[in-house]
């Protein structure tokens, strides 16, 4: 006999523990195949991933990106939804980059959408230029910024 499938809190439970343990490469497997994480304030521009596939090779780019990084959630709270697929989950992260002694702290936010067990969507909503500013990318943020801006500016 199987295990019960998670439940949408169960499933964010597991999605921050692996997150914090750095399990970068077992994150994926929470995610349902077809899954879909929006990322509506990701720098320089929104993004959308579609697929445990595409989400792997996320991860495993954040596992390469950011090893030294060290997480901890804390003030986690998960609301319950009238939709019993759909949780709403606030939490800030307390970080620190031990290669260079930097600790930060950074507020997020997510609406997961859980199905069997898995996470079939999310919507995150994350302080991107206090992780940017943690990791030392701010100045290469900034600037993808000013060049995506500088193109969407028609002439005058």
């Amino acid at each position: 006999m199987s295990a019960p499938a998670r439940t949408p809190r169960q499933a964010f439970e597991a999605l921050i523990d692996h997150i914090t343990a750095r399990r970068w490469k077992e994150i994926p497997d929470l995610y349902a195949e077809d899954a879909r994480v929006e990322i509506p304030f990701d720098l320089p521009a929104p993004t959308t991933i579609t697929g445990r596939e595409a989400l792997r090779r996320r991860f495993t780019g954040a596992s390469a990106a950011g090893q030294d990084i060290e997480l901890q959630a804390h003030n986690v709270r998960v609301h319950e939804t009238a939709d019993p697929e759909v949780i709403v989950a606030e939490f800030d992260y307390r970080g620190r980059v031990p290669s260079t002694g930097r600790s930060f702290d950074v507020a997020n936010i997510q609406v997961l959408t859980v199905r069997d067990g898995l996470i079939v969507a999310t919507r995150d909503f994350h302080d991107h230029l206090a992780l940017a500013a943690a990791g030392g990318q701010l100045p290469a943020v900034l600037a993808a910024l000013d060049s995506a801006s500088t193109a969407s500016t028609p002439e005058r």
